[in-house]
């Protein structure tokens, strides 16, 4: 009974050991676990169907629970974000202005993977992201407005007009006028900054038009300055949508001229002096008559 005591005893002894070891060791692997990198990845924030011009609400980092898989845009490490804080908003912007490819529509929380996407300035980037029917022309912004920066792929915008006339003839209220000569087009894509060594000022836009549209810009083009306006997201979409009125026709918008936007102008040149002509006074002298001329 006592050999039986005592094994009994030593097994129970060795259990309880092996316990102690075990849940000792469970904390220690718990925090491997928990220290282990955890890749994020750029996903999808919404669904995104075929020809889609991806923009900076369209995309967000989500850690995965396994490495980075190839064609995945992975995340800066931290390190890395410590030491160049805008190093994650430049890899993020990759993809801003990328068009999803067709047949490859990602679903919300789907990665971005880089064979999904064209970028503008790939040989198929235009074919990815007209509309049929539609076309694409790349036309100069002047500076000021949507054109110093405010201006991103998938943006709609308006095409302004500004001319300047130097006749003399002409009044110096009427010598400036600018008029909206077509509406709510869809931004393609935009030139780099540095295209021209000028910062973000006088940059190339393209921008997606019916035919129509595209011949009225050629020749506002060569009439005088260009420039565009951003249009709210939350109105009408489509290239349909683009006029109401028929084809490339602005609606509701009336020239603006110089004098409408400074009545100063009006009394800027002094009015010249009004010269009344007085007729001729005849004076009759005997049978002789003689013009004479009045002051």
């Amino acid at each position: 009974m006592r050999a039986k005591t005592i094994l009994t005893v030593l097994f129970l002894i060795s259990l309880a050991v092996a316990v102690v070891v075990i849940l000792r060791a469970l904390p220690n692997q718990g925090d491997a676990v928990a220290n282990t990198p955890k890749d994020e990845i750029l996903v999808a924030t919404v669904p995104l169907t075929a020809g889609t011009l991806l923009r900076q609400p369209d995309v967000t980092w989500q850690v995965v629970p396994r490495p980075a898989e190839p064609g995945e845009i992975l995340r800066p490490s931290e390190s890395a974000r410590q030491a160049k804080p805008e190093i994650d908003e430049e890899t993020r912007a990759q993809v801003y202005g990328a068009a999803v490819r067709p047949a490859r529509d990602t679903a919300a929380g789907e990665p971005i993977r880089r064979g999904n996407i064209v970028r503008p300035g790939d040989r198929d980037f235009l074919q990815v992201v007209l509309t049929p029917g539609a076309r694409a022309i790349a036309i100069p912004v002047a500076t000021g407005g949507a054109s110093t920066g405010l201006l991103y792929p998938g943006d709609r915008v308006d095409v302004l007009l500004t001319q300047n006339f130097k006749g003399e003839g002409a009044a110096i209220t009427r010598r400036s006028v600018s008029e909206t000569v077509v509406e709510n087009l869809r931004v393609l894509a935009i030139d780099s900054p540095d295209a021209k060594g000028g910062g973000n000022f006088g940059r190339t836009t393209t921008i997606e038009v019916t035919p129509e549209q595209a011949e009225k810009i050629a020749v506002a083009t060569e009439l005088g300055k260009l420039s565009l306006t951003l249009r709210s997201v939350s109105g009408p979409a489509g290239i349909a949508a683009a006029s109401t009125a028929g084809p490339g026709r602005a609606v509701g918008v009336k020239p603006t001229w110089a004098g409408d936007v400074s009545p100063a102008l009006g009394g800027a040149m002094p009015e010249k002096p009004i010269v009344v002509q007085q007729p001729p006074v005849e004076v009759v002298r005997g049978a002789k008559r003689e013009a004479v001329k009045t002051e």
